[in-house]
């Protein structure tokens, strides 16, 4: 099937002329499967930089960098302090550590306080992007039990960043799809099929 014939007409208005250069991902209960769903599906040419970041528990290392590495077609790796973000890359954030993205587009790890219970939090990650990378960027909320995130989506559109979620009605968790819903009318409610069409569109021109 076609992208087209998955994507709505607005998604493809909304898609006209925008120029991204970094996709932020964050997702929590069901997270892993969702983007099992989802990563594969980007080209080895996909040109936009991707972060990805899922609740992680603070006492276990993430794996999560090593599993879909075996999964997606571009290179995956976890985030590291200090590191220049490249393009057609994927990173995961690791575990026990806020994952930031500083104005020259360089990522940050700190230890401050959690976040609605996380850390790294969906929140910390998204509104950091977004002053860094502001209408360059685009945002992917997926399943989550709790409220991260709503407030990462809503800076984003506040920056001119393009806001997805994922459809709460057939979310593993609905609580953290349904708050953006309810905070900051994101530009595109979806499936997790309409969001597969969508991901390997979402690059620079």
């Amino acid at each position: 099937m076609s992208a087209s014939a998955v994507l709505p007409e607005e998604a493809r208005e909304l898609l006209a002329g925008r120029r991204i250069e970094l996709v932020v991902i964050g997702g929590s209960a069901g997270g892993v499967d969702a983007l099992i769903g989802l990563l594969p599906v980007l080209p080895s040419t996909f040109r936009s930089s991707v972060v990805c970041i899922l609740h992680v528990p603070p006492d276990r290392d993430s794996r999560l960098a090593e599993l879909f590495e075996l999964r997606a077609a571009l290179p995956v790796r976890e985030a590291r302090d200090k590191e220049s973000i490249e393009p057609g890359v994927i990173y995961f954030a690791g575990s026990g550590y806020h994952l930031s993205v500083e104005r020259d587009r360089t990522f940050s790890l700190s230890c401050e306080p959690p976040v609605q219970f996380a850390r790294p939090a969906i929140d910390v990650l998204m509104e950091s992007s977004a002053d860094a990378y502001g209408p360059a960027m685009a945002a992917i909320l997926l399943t989550g039990a709790n409220y991260d995130g709503a407030d990462g989506m809503c800076r984003v559109r506040e920056r001119g960043g393009l806001t997805i979620v994922q459809d709460p009605d057939e979310a593993q968790a609905s609580a953290m799809p349904g708050e953006a819903i309810r905070r900051c009318a994101p530009h595109l409610v979806l499936p997790l099929s309409g969001i597969r069409a969508l991901l390997p569109l979402l690059e620079t021109p």
